[in-house]
């Protein structure tokens, strides 16, 4: 066909026009990252029947939404372009987080392999994503094959040796896969053919046990090989059987094991190896006794050599004793991730004290152990003690550890080189004392290892101010110790407790810090199942005490607190679902345990840890009435029961929660408001509450918040707030204009203050805000943990006053967010960044010569709002364009503004 040469020509530039346009939306295709099911990446076991996806979008483009999504699920990974389970189609939607699958039902046991792809608003369209798994758990009891087993002889003392238990098998055909199903009474390590599996800690974790106790999963395909082979178990006391704060085996005094071995051949058929009464046990290996408070004792010279593989000799051991009256009703997967080991340390200095003590400084407080490698004679020990601090002297100091040893002891075999770590306990500790072969001990033979859970960091925060930086060092270290399965008050007296009331006030905080959504998920059902009958919370959570303690205001209030804060900062509405039961039923508590409205009666801790002057003459401790913050909480927890009704489609309860509300908030004004709109506790904290909560008509908030300024100065710039009212004093001065004293309240370097711990040379948060007296000796030895994190709680304020970053209540999990930094307190820089749910949110700025820059990233698939600081002037963007809004709705990208400050 002929065709005359300007149509060739017109044909040529048209082609070319689509060929260009073809390159462009290939080279700005989004990619998909930071694949998720559930909240895990990979998980090996859940038994959560219709698990949801969630996925990341980053694009080179501005302004890039997700228009459509598709999903394919299979059961092979060959074979997910067929999509034998599952295939979505295109799906047009925006949303990327928690999609549910929603295919033929899930088997118990199978591995499942699923990608995405996306489409966005400028026509381009993803890769596949690279493969993902998951793979379900025992999802009935019947599945179980095991048997419980028990120790041949039944424990006699409180800490006992570790049991060791072993089972020989052999595998005759090849091996297709072959997984391992185990938990425990107690703690575990396993091994297969003497190789340790897995690298986490303090398995199987610690839930209310007498209700629900977790099981792992190990892919133990390349450990087991084909002819013989060994399974080998050791046990430790730990949550279960061991010290908890009050006594001993408050879940049970015997240790059990439950161990089911699935072998499947590739011609189809199975080998199941499961602990029943032809396991062998015994105690006499080397743990000689191990404790969480009180560490380990191991003694080298007792080792089995390869008694976890097949040429082991036995023939002394004891035959286990199987239990048939444990059962498998109980048993469930985690959706947190595991207790790992993180950083290693190395120690900065060893030097003697004043009283001629060896001690080792790590130069940071923090919750882990020791792993030493060093010789000495056969007989020989080393005595490691652990302590927080030095005392005023400079000597080593444990007397805050109350009765906590915090001690390992390692007696040696006499090898040229041994090593050793604990098994079944953890120290909190910066200092380690040693005593025995103490010249085998130097500076490049001991580390410290970090423990805790894996959550991944999320948030960045930092400033012109060093002492800034180290309260943010202190508030994420706190984290790091006290997060290690449950959230802990402290982790190194004998203590270490899941107190509800710490973890509600510092979540906001640790959902900046790092990911958390697996951690409270897996914790926030064991809050649901040891609620009490009549609705009442527990003090602390897993719970154990014999006698019910609980139902205390602001420690109770974690039951409506945590799962409506996390639904607005992951967007996960499932965990509404889940405990909106348990949300009714605390509240409830409160309305029966009222006087018309009024909640005036019970225990309450009230403002924890309040400012209390040492010799106060004039009355001058901030004393705030428990009553009146009990209501106030109460009216909170109303609150997010209709939040949490509104997004859950309960209209009835929506009314009845909202006039039981105002009838909270009349009884409240009755009781505790003057006429002239002054609070009978004339505290800081009554005031942040009832201003923090809405407690207070609208007519009448200006004047309070008048009123905390005014005491704030009072004390010149210092707080006075315990737990309960230090997370929400920032807040609360923020809102009501008072920026300046929020920012004089945190520079603050003289006690109490946020900096007075910094001065002193914390490296966490202290329970107190003296822990250490400005004269060097210690506050009250019986409670004074110098990691424990509730002060910490300033950090949410830090990010999203100083940094910016606030969520959106209108589009939780950061859909749309909000960019509004704040500069004071003579800051001249601000960089802030947090990885959200949908990806990396940036908001860093300076100030020079007056003028300040404002550097900000949204992810792909969110917008949001830039608010300039007030006072801002001649507000130009990156291209030199003038900005006339002070507030910016902007889709993903990067954007640079510069602006005047007023002065």
């Amino acid at each position: 066909m002929y065709i005359s040469t300007p149509v060739k020509t017109y044909l040529c530039l048209f082609l070319g026009i689509i060929f260009l346009g073809n390159m462009n939306a290939s080279a700005a295709k989004p990619i998909l990252y930071d694949l998720k099911c559930e909240h895990l990446t990979n998980p090996i076991g859940t038994d959560v029947l219709i698990p949801r996806f969630s996925w990341k979008i980053n694009s080179s483009d501005n302004g890039v939404m997700q228009t459509a999504y598709e999903i394919r699920v299979s059961s092979e990974i060959g074979k997910l372009k067929n999509a034998d389970v599952w295939k979505s189609g295109k799906v047009t939607t925006d949303a990327s987080i928690f999609v549910p699958y929603n295919g033929n039902a899930l088997q118990a046991k199978n591995r499942y392999y699923w990608q995405v792809r996306v489409w966005d608003n400028k026509g381009n369209v993803s890769d596949w994503s690279e493969a993902q798994f998951w793979e379900m758990g025992l999802l009935k009891p019947e599945n179980w094959k095991a048997k419980w087993i028990q120790q041949a002889e039944e424990k006699t003392v409180q800490s006992a040796p570790s049991p060791l238990f072993r089972k020989t098998f052999e595998v005759g055909k090849t091996i297709k896969k072959a997984r391992l199903y185990i938990t425990s009474h107690g703690l575990y390590e396993a091994y297969i053919n003497g190789e340790r599996l897995g690298d986490a800690h303090f398995t199987p974790g610690w839930t209310s046990y007498h209700k629900r106790l977790q099981y792992q999963i190990y892919d133990v395909s390349e450990q087991v090989k084909k002819g013989n082979n060994a399974i080998g178990v050791m046990l430790g006391d730990g949550w279960f059987s061991g010290n908890l704060m009050g006594g001993h085996h408050f879940y049970g005094k015997d240790l059990a094991l439950l161990a089911q071995l699935e072998i499947t051949y590739t011609d189809g058929s199975q080998l199941i190896v499961s602990t029943d009464d032809t396991w062998k046990n015994t105690t006499n290996g080397p743990i000689r006794t191990s404790d969480l408070y009180n560490g380990e004792t191991y003694d080298a010279n007792m080792e089995l050599h390869n008694w976890a593989t097949p040429e082991f000799a036995d023939a002394n051991w004891k035959s286990a004793r199987s239990n048939p009256s444990l059962g498998f009703d109980h048993l469930v997967t985690s959706p947190a991730p595991p207790v790992l080991a993180h950083e290693r340390l190395k120690p900065i200095k060893i030097f003697t004290t004043p009283k001629g003590e060896k001690v080792i400084d790590f130069g940071q407080n923090l919750v882990g152990w020791i792993d030493f490698k060093t010789s000495a004679k056969a007989g020989d020990s080393l005595v490691f003690y652990h302590a927080e601090v030095l005392d005023k002297q400079g000597n080593f100091y444990t007397n805050n550890l109350r009765s906590a040893k915090q001690r390992l002891v390692y007696k040696f075999k006499g090898d040229k080189s041994e090593s050793y770590h604990p098994h079944f306990s953890f120290q909190g500790f910066r200092y380690v004392k040693v005593e025995g072969a103490k010249e085998n001990i130097d500076l490049t033979n001991i580390e410290a290892v970090v423990l805790h859970t894996a959550m991944p960091q999320t948030g960045h925060f930092e400033t012109s101010d060093t002492l800034i930086n180290q309260l943010q060092h202190n508030i994420l270290w706190g984290q790091k110790g006290n997060f290690l399965d449950v959230p802990t008050d402290c982790p190194q007296r004998d203590e270490r407790l899941g107190w509800t009331g710490d973890a509600q006030a510092f979540f906001n905080t640790a959902a900046f810090n790092m990911d958390v959504s697996g951690f409270f998920a897996k914790w926030m059902v064991d809050v649901k199942l040891d609620q009490f009958d009549n609705g009442a919370i527990p003090h602390v959570v897993p719970y154990y005490w014999r006698d019910k303690q609980g139902g205390s205001a602001g420690w109770a209030d974690v039951a409506t607190i945590i799962p409506w804060n996390f639904y607005q900062l992951y967007g996960d509405k499932r965990i509404l679902e889940d405990q909106y039961e348990s949300m009714a039923k605390w509240v409830k508590f409160m309305a029966d345990n009222s006087t018309k409205d009024l909640w005036n009666k019970g225990f309450h801790f009230g403002d924890w840890l309040f400012y209390t002057p040492a010799d106060d003459v004039d009355g001058r401790a901030a004393v705030t009435d428990k009553y009146l913050i009990a209501q106030a909480f109460f009216g909170h927890s109303v609150q997010l029961m209709i939040n949490a009704a509104s997004i859950l489609g309960k209209d009835a309860d929506v009314k009845k929660y909202e006039d039981l509300l105002q009838k909270v908030k009349t009884a409240f004004v009755n009781e505790y408001v003057t006429e002239s709109g002054r609070l009978v506790s004339g505290t800081q904290t009554a005031y942040v509450l009832a201003l923090q909560f809405d407690m207070l008509p609208e007519e009448l908030r200006a004047q309070a918040a008048q009123r905390l300024a005014d005491n704030i100065n009072s004390y010149q710039q210092h707080l006075t707030t315990g737990f309960l009212g230090t997370p929400y004093l920032c807040h609360v001065l923020s809102r009501f204009g008072h920026e300046d004293l929020a920012y004089a309240l945190l520079m603050q370097k003289t006690y109490p203050s946020w900096l007075y711990p910094v001065s002193k040379g914390a490296t966490t948060i202290w329970e107190r805000w003296d822990g250490i007296k400005q004269d060097g000796s210690f506050q009250n030895e019986h409670m004074n943990s110098f990691n424990h994190y509730a002060y910490g709680a300033i950090g949410e304020w830090m990010y999203q006053q100083i940094g910016g970053i606030q969520p959106s209540v209108s589009a939780p999990g950061y859909k749309e967010f909000i960019i509004a930094p704040k500069p004071g307190g003579g800051l001249t820089f601000a960089n802030t960044a947090f990885e959200s749910a949908y990806g990396k949110i940036v908001s860093n700025w300076k100030i020079e010569a007056g003028k300040m820059t404002l550097e900000v990233h949204v992810p792909s698939n969110t917008t949001a709002k830039i608010q300039f600081p007030e006072g801002a002037t001649e507000v130009k963007d990156a291209t030199g364009n003038t900005v006339s809004e002070t507030q910016l709705s902007v889709n993903s990208g990067k954007y640079s503004y510069t602006f005047n400050l007023a002065q």
